[in-house]
């Protein structure tokens, strides 16, 4: 894996994010946190999983290990998590190109929620990032269709290059 890769990797992710995140505006409130029975109730609950995954892993990164993940609560609407994941698009952005090409193999300790130690390569766990995401986002395309709500925008990777042009 190389410092390019993963430019692309993070650029596919916040494309496929924004659009998960344009499908998901339309709904009303209700819609918003209505519990599913998915593995995170709402689409709420699924879309802040997201963000919170990636705010723990750039946290870790700092040398901060969290031991729990961000409220759901404090995003009543798609506007106050749009926000906050703009905001720490930034920092990952800025971390991945302050990491350089030299770093990515670097290994980086962590605690986890369970306080157990860990350790990973920094490449391996921003394309975890990358891939962790997609699989919720396509829980939030069943959660859609599931209210009668249209799905985002084709997400798939392959549809990102075409998109894209490489």
């Amino acid at each position: 894996m190389n410092l390019s890769s993963l430019r692309v990797l993070l650029d596919y992710h916040y494309w496929a994010r924004d659009r998960t995140l344009d499908a998901v505006q339309v709904l009303t409130p209700e819609q918003y946190t209505r519990d599913m029975g998915n593995s995170f109730r709402s689409v709420r609950d699924t879309v802040v999983h997201i963000y919170s995954a990636e705010w723990v892993w750039h946290s870790r990164w700092n040398g901060h290990s969290p031991m729990a993940a961000v409220p759901t609560e404090q995003f009543p609407d798609v506007d106050t998590i749009r926000k906050v994941w703009s905001e720490l698009e930034a920092k990952m952005r800025a971390f991945l190109e302050s990491t350089g090409e030299s770093g990515l193999t670097r290994e980086l300790e962590y605690k986890m929620f369970s306080g157990a130690a860990g350790k990973s390569m920094f490449w391996h766990m921003l394309q975890h990032v990358v891939n962790h995401a997609s699989y919720h986002r396509g829980q939030v395309t069943t959660l859609l269709r599931q209210q009668g709500a249209n799905p985002p925008k084709g997400m798939d990777l392959i549809a990102y290059y075409r998109e894209r042009g490489g």
